[in-house]
């Protein structure tokens, strides 16, 4: 279906005085801003300010990667992690090489892992006589460095796309306070992954975010990768919490909880692990299928998942142009894709699909377009559901919380330093649904929640 692309013109005299007077009180000026309300079943705006500017979208642009992905992958799509074999297998022993064949599935967990080396020792093997070749050949990605983006590589959010990785890349810690310090553990812990805990109590501070207290270091040894865990808990931090931490790389992450799964199972392993290619006869063994697109869409968008994001934006790159760089071949698909539905492109910059980057941009005219094409799509009510609710879940389940707001709008927000932004849809009053779209980039842009806020009030009031 083509729409229209054409760009609404400004009414100032819509402009919502609540929301001027929330970003008069931030000290955000007009100029900073970019604003679209648009009736979904009209072609005219209610208000648009600046809407042909591009902007850093943060987060925001995640919607985007949704509404490409379940318009080019479709609904059903699924992701697949599959284990073959070659050579024969007698006493419990494979005589070769196990492969395990990647597809880039974001949400293979530590669980689903269990399952699947599970369903091979189910098959007869307890003992690999040869190497676990590691197919990562999926997807082509460029070197990625976790602390590029804001020197934080431990950060969760920071972890790069790989076509064959575990929970997100990430390992969770839980921390229980004692009296002289906390015991910290994992379950179960990678092969290869060493703990260092050094949490000490002190006589100060509150403890509203215990992790404020604490600092993560991960060192390179010849025994493993070494995490040191230290910092102070105030005695007021009594209560058991969990610390999320990415000590280790996709690959090195994988290995280490494929080592302790099997061994746990019973397992064995006599060769190494290292990447390669599946031969064309190797026998297939097991298959792990993901849950379908729209659920993994709704746990990138209710939580603003980036490794998600990056994952969904390289196989739309790889299942388009294969044997080229997956994040750069997914975001031609996305701008491909946009074109090819009548939404204005001008401007666009797409560098991850998840919003997490300093170059990345776009207009609210394209978000605007975007939302009514996606409102008239198929995928419709998908893409929906997968949005948050303000004031009942996700990262919006706090917003407009006591309004009478609360409960309809279905929104994305982005969040970076000096950036805030969100776009959705917000059914009103009048029973018209609206797309709406607000990005401010501005040094205070953090002090603008009460601005967004205001917005969906007023729309919601309409």
């Amino acid at each position: 279906m083509t729409l229209l692309a054409g760009t609404c013109q400004a009414h100032g005299e819509a402009w919502p005085a609540n929301l001027d007077a929330s970003l008069t009180r931030a000290g955000i000026p007009r100029s900073a801003t970019s604003l679209l309300v648009r009736d979904l079943d009209g072609s005219a705006a209610l208000v648009s300010h600046r809407t042909g500017e591009a902007m850093n979208p943060a987060s925001v642009m995640k919607l985007v990667t949704a509404y490409v992905a379940l318009d080019q992958l479709g609904p059903s799509f699924t992701w697949k992690t599959r284990i073959a074999a070659s050579g024969d297998i007698r006493t419990e022993t494979l005589n070769g090489n196990l492969f395990i064949v990647g597809s880039g599935d974001p949400r293979l967990s530590r669980e689903r892992l269990w399952l699947l080396l599970r369903d091979l020792r189910n098959r007869g093997i307890r003992h690999i006589d040869g190497d676990v070749i590691t197919d990562r050949n999926l997807f082509r990605l460029p070197p990625h460095d976790p602390a590029a983006f804001d020197q934080r590589p431990l950060r969760p959010y920071n972890v790069g796309a790989d076509t064959l990785t575990v929970d997100y890349g990430a390992i969770q810690l839980r921390v229980t306070p004692m009296t002289t310090g906390a015991t910290v553990g994992t379950d179960p812990l990678p092969a290869g992954l060493l703990l260092n805990n050094r949490i000490r109590r002190n006589g100060n501070g509150n403890c509203t975010d215990p992790l404020t207290h604490l600092t993560a270091t991960a060192t390179d040894t010849i025994a493993g990768t070494l995490l040191t865990l230290d910092g102070s808990l105030p005695p007021s931090c009594s209560e058991v919490f969990d610390w999320n931490l990415a000590p280790l790389p996709p690959r090195q992450l994988f290995e280490g909880m494929f080592r302790t799964l099997w061994q746990e199972l019973g397992g064995e392993i006599s060769g190494r692990f290292r990447d390669g290619r599946t031969p064309p006869d190797a026998r297939p063994l097991a298959e792990s299928v993901s849950p379908s697109l729209p659920e993994v869409l709704r746990d990138m968008n209710k939580w603003s998942n980036n490794v998600i994001a990056r994952h969904v934006l390289a196989t739309l790159g790889a299942s388009a142009e294969p044997d080229q760089d997956a994040p750069s071949a997914g975001a031609r698909r996305v701008q491909r894709t946009l074109a090819a539905s009548g939404v204005a492109t001008d401007g666009l910059v797409v560098e991850n699909g998840a919003g997490l980057s300093r170059t990345e941009r776009i207009t609210a005219n394209t978000l605007g377009q975007v939302l009514v094409a996606a409102w008239h799509s198929p995928t419709m009510p998908e893409l929906l559901s997968s949005l948050p609710i303000a004031g009942r879940d996700g990262t919006a389940r706090r917003r407009v919380a006591n309004s009478p707001a609360a409960g309809y709008a279905h929104v994305k927000t982005g969040t970076l330093d000096g950036v805030r932004s969100m776009a959705g849809y917000v059914l009103a009053r009048n029973g018209h649904r609206y797309a709406v779209v607000l990005m401010i980039n501005h040094p205070n842009a953090g002090a603008a929640r009460d601005a967004q806020d205001a917005l969906l009030e007023w729309v919601a009031g309409l």
